[in-house]
């Protein structure tokens, strides 16, 4: 049976006054859910939570006994679009959402597979082998230059506009979430974060932090944070992490 175990740690930061991510983990059903909301007044507050509480919502309601391969990609992103369309009409009928949004990074464990959906910048990695490896693939500005070769991943890092996302719940009407899927592999992690960890904190380090901490989840998810703080926490700083111990049969899930 496939074992994987899940933690979550969200904080606000050194520099924000407010927490406008959200974060959600229910590993009895082997999904996990993370937002990064936007828009002034608290709005972001309210459109992150929105967002994971209405995906969390829709998972619980609709995958079926065991999360069967058939339906899981479908469910993952019906659940995206109808957050989108709740944000967006929360924020057309009460002035203080105005103009508000969020990202959402979305897993789903089903068997041997792991389905993926996000939208904006929050993002999924993989630590496998020792090596961490990006999963999703940021809807933003600056991204695309890097696809257009315009700036490397480097200098992506250090540019003023790293945060513009092209792509967020709330924005328009409709949205297109990107929706994968990928086999399960003994001892990989994932890591959900906001931008208020990885616009701060090194590849390297990160792996690093996993492959120290890797049969401690608490421990890897509160010295990420804590590092993430060190460097001056300009951000809120959101962690989930999951590490798959035995990728066959049928799902078995534990909080720890």
């Amino acid at each position: 049976m496939t074992h994987v175990i899940m933690t979550g740690l969200s904080d606000r930061g050194r520099m924000r006054e407010g927490n406008e991510d959200a974060i959600a983990t229910r590993p009895e059903l082997g999904f996990a859910v993370l937002a990064d909301g936007m828009g002034g007044h608290r709005a972001g507050e309210v459109a992150s939570r929105m967002a994971v509480d209405i995906v969390a919502r829709h998972l619980a309601e609709n995958l079926p006994p065991g999360n069967g391969d058939a339906v899981a990609e479908p469910v993952v992103s019906e659940a995206i679009r109808l957050a989108n369309n709740a944000i967006y009409d929360a924020a057309q009928e009460r002035p203080e959402c105005q103009g508000m949004g969020s990202t959402i990074v979305v897993v789903l464990f089903s068997a041997q597979k792991l389905y993926v959906g996000h939208v904006g910048d929050s993002r999924l990695y993989r630590l496998h082998d020792g090596r961490l490896e990006q999963l999703t693939q940021d809807h933003s500005v600056i991204q695309e230059l890097v696809n257009r070769g315009l700036f490397t991943p480097e200098e992506a890092r250090q540019s003023v506009a790293k945060n513009l996302v092209t792509r967020a719940l709330g924005v328009e009407p409709g949205v297109v979430p990107d929706i994968s899927e990928r086999r399960l592999s003994a001892g990989d992690v994932y890591l959900l974060c906001s931008d208020g960890l990885n616009d701060v904190l090194a590849d390297d380090e990160i792996a690093g932090i996993l492959d120290q901490h890797r049969d401690d989840l608490d421990a890897a998810a509160r010295r990420m944070v804590e590092r993430a703080n060190e460097h001056g926490g300009p951000d809120n700083i959101s962690v989930i992490l999951a590490r798959v111990d035995d990728p066959s049969g049928e799902t078995e899930l534990h909080e720890i």
